[in-house]
């Protein structure tokens, strides 16, 4: 079985395979499926893994025991809801007793990047509002930086869409890594004209999340339901690609992770799989042979491609 590509991820001269494993939908099903997938993951070398506060990080820390922890990164992240709004908690307590416990449910010491999640607002907050601005002074960077200098973690990174919010966290100093989801795949290149300029000048690692556009482009046939509600706009073209792919018999899952595996900056791709099957096909799809003439005339076709 081939290996995944080793990749620098900016620098925190990390070096993870291209694709690592995102945590986003684990938990759907039962805690010896996760332990399986995950156990799996580490077969095939992959040894990037990104998990969520309160997403069954206990399924990991069971999984990662008896000595695999120390065979790869695992990170992070923190943020608090507020109430029932679409907000986050970023003062510096909430900041440090959320990281507390996820060190607790991964049995760990410490983790090798954390990342600021729930918070892409593009404007200063001020007032009582403030504390969910986490670069604000006294909130979750400082936090952060205070916990990394105790051995709690590693590297600090950001996870956000919005270009205005990466650009003003990586400017910090502070940041090391960017995870952005729906900003560059296939269907959109966005990242790469607004904020990976920044990104290579300042040496910041990329973590490209839903390469698979929200489901998208998996390989199933684009339907109307909720990937579109979160991808406006994407469902004619990716429909479109789905059908060019079905009538060549190429698996647009392999284009899909291939073509974010050659996004223009230091990083690598972070699909979320919900399955041990899922984990597999997207091992498959960063190893698969795609040969040169069908991503020119996809190219040809679409105006997108490697």
């Amino acid at each position: 079985m081939p290996d995944l590509q080793e990749r620098r991820l900016g620098r925190t001269e990390m070096r993870p395979q291209a694709v690592g494993m995102g945590g986003a939908w684990w938990g759907s099903g039962p805690e010896s499926e996760t332990i399986n997938a995950i156990e799996r993951a580490v077969e095939l070398g992959i040894n990037f893994f990104d998990t969520y506060p309160g997403e069954h990080e206990g399924r990991w820390g069971k999984a990662l025991s008896g000595g695999k922890r120390e065979k790869v990164y695992l990170q992070g992240k923190v943020s608090s809801a507020v109430s029932n709004e679409r907000t986050s908690d970023h003062s510096a307590a909430k900041t440090r007793s959320s990281l507390e416990a996820s060190l607790v449910a991964l049995r760990t010491d410490y983790l090798d990047s954390v990342l600021i999640h729930g918070y892409d607002q593009p404007e200063q907050l001020e007032g009582p509002e403030a504390i969910l601005d986490p670069l604000a002074p006294g909130n979750a960077l400082d936090e952060l930086i205070k916990m990394r200098d105790e051995g709690l973690l590693r590297h600090i990174g950001i996870g956000a869409r919005n270009a205005e919010v990466i650009n003003r966290a990586t400017a910090t100093g502070e940041i090391e890594i960017v995870l952005t989801y729906l900003e560059y795949s296939l269907l959109t290149q966005a990242a790469e004209r607004d904020f990976f300029p920044q990104c290579r000048a300042r040496d910041v690692g990329v973590l490209l999340a839903s390469p698979h556009g929200m489901g998208l482009l998996t390989g199933e046939e684009p339907d109307s339901g909720e990937e579109q509600r979160k991808v406006p706009g994407e469902k004619p073209r990716a429909h479109a690609m789905w059908q060019w792919c079905r009538d060549r018999d190429v698996n647009i899952r392999h284009l899909a992770i291939q073509f974010c595996m050659a996004a223009p900056v230091d990083g690598i791709v972070l699909p979320g799989p919900a399955t041990q099957r899922q984990l597999e096909e997207a091992y498959e799809a960063g190893t698969a042979d795609i040969p040169e003439a069908i991503w020119a005339d996809f190219k040809v076709e679409f105006g997108v491609g490697i």
